[in-house]
């Protein structure tokens, strides 16, 4: 038996798809970028997508937009993958770590009131303060209202890292779709890829236009004679990938549905093993990037030997994410540790999860890790 982490859903109208454009020898940012672009604006609700060569990129011309530069500030969630804080350091920024809520795992509202009521409170930080930086961990969407509300409350823009998020919605509220900008991933983790890729979504035109010159070496996007007139990076996502992301785009419903039955699979499995499944917010629609449980507290110290063992049976597991603030950089330079988010850290544990899973192997799956952790 081998199951695997995640599995892409790649089928013969994907490959197809790319081996059309790799014929045509156009591989550079081309027409297939702007079908792309144009179908997740579609998707999203948003008037502006600009496709980038992944999520960190994104993240990064995010903050540069919005001004973002030395010796500001971002508040920012506790617990994500690295590049949500690592993006606010290659700005020259630092990051303000906000705890979690324990059972979503996104951004405590209350902890933010309180961060930016301590920190905009000191009129010196509260200048340096740019930008409020959530993240819809998993799939499942953090209070974007509220957030947006706090933000609001100080003249702070929202963006959204919605890496995990495509389809994800809090009530009638759309991932991606609400902050002053948003950033999604395309990476073979999520639940439709282009192999590497991200986009920024955006209702500002003027900001788009930023975003499109910020990925094309600081050219002012339709300028001729070409004008540059900034610094900028060569963040382009290739044709090959946007055609990738175009016939992917058409699975995406099927996709999801398909991982939230494997998810609803898995709550059931777990019923009395004393792991505990994902929660799911009152109103929320969770895509389930990630299927992530919390092992008992009196199993975190064996988390290893439990993903050992389940791998020597063919299982891949991986851990949740990280608890940003307490990784070897950043302690080093903040000595900040936030309880919620440093204890889903140590419990946490991601199953296996993709549209081709069977219930015949999510139930292996839940076996084997049942037995590893009565040992």
């Amino acid at each position: 038996m081998a199951i695997p982490i995640t599995a892409p859903s790649i089928e013969d109208d994907d490959v197809a798809a790319v081996s059309a454009v790799l014929r045509t020898g156009m591989l550079v940012q081309g027409k297939n970028v702007l079908a792309f672009e144009a179908r997740l604006a579609e998707l999203i609700g948003v008037r502006e997508v600009v496709a980038v060569s992944n999520c960190t990129a994104a993240l990064q011309m995010a903050l540069l937009g919005l001004g973002v530069g030395v010796g500001d500030l971002v508040v920012v969630t506790a617990y994500s993958w690295l590049s949500t804080a690592n993006v606010i350091e290659l700005c020259g920024a630092q990051p303000v770590f906000v705890d979690i809520r324990p059972d979503t795992f996104n951004m405590d509202v209350e902890a933010l009131a309180e961060t930016l009521r301590r920190v905009m409170s000191n009129r010196d930080c509260a200048r340096r303060v740019k930008a409020i930086l959530p993240v819809h961990t998993f799939g499942q969407m953090a209070e974007i209202d509220r957030i947006i509300s706090l933000g609001a409350e100080y003249g702070l823009p929202v963006i959204e890292d919605a890496a995990c998020a495509l389809g994800a919605r809090l009530g009638d509220r759309v991932a991606g779709s609400q902050g002053v900008l948003g950033c999604f991933s395309f990476h073979p983790r999520k639940a439709v890829t282009t192999g590497e890729g991200g986009v920024i979504t955006t209702n500002d035109a003027r900001l788009a236009d930023h975003m499109r010159a910020l990925r094309n070496h600081g050219q002012r996007p339709g300028a001729q004679p070409p004008v540059f007139d900034l610094a900028g990076f060569n963040y382009r996502m290739t044709d090959f990938q946007a055609a990738l992301g175009v016939t992917q785009l058409a699975k995406l419903d099927r996709i999801n549905a398909a991982r939230r039955a494997a998810a609803a699979r898995y709550d059931r499995l777990l019923a009395g093993t004393g792991i505990t499944p994902p929660f799911v917010a009152p109103g929320a629609f969770h895509v389930y990037q990630s299927y992530v449980t919390l092992l008992p507290a009196a199993l975190a110290a064996r988390r290893v030997d439990i993903m050992a063992s389940m791998k020597a049976q063919g299982i891949e597991t991986a851990i949740g994410t990280y608890s940003m603030p307490s990784t070897a950089y950043f302690q080093a330079r903040y000595q900040v540790s936030l309880p919620q988010a440093l204890d889903i850290a140590s419990r946490s544990l991601s199953l296996p999860l993709f549209e081709a899973l069977t219930a015949a192997e999510q139930a292996a799956v839940i076996a084997t890790l049942c037995e590893a952790a009565a040992r």
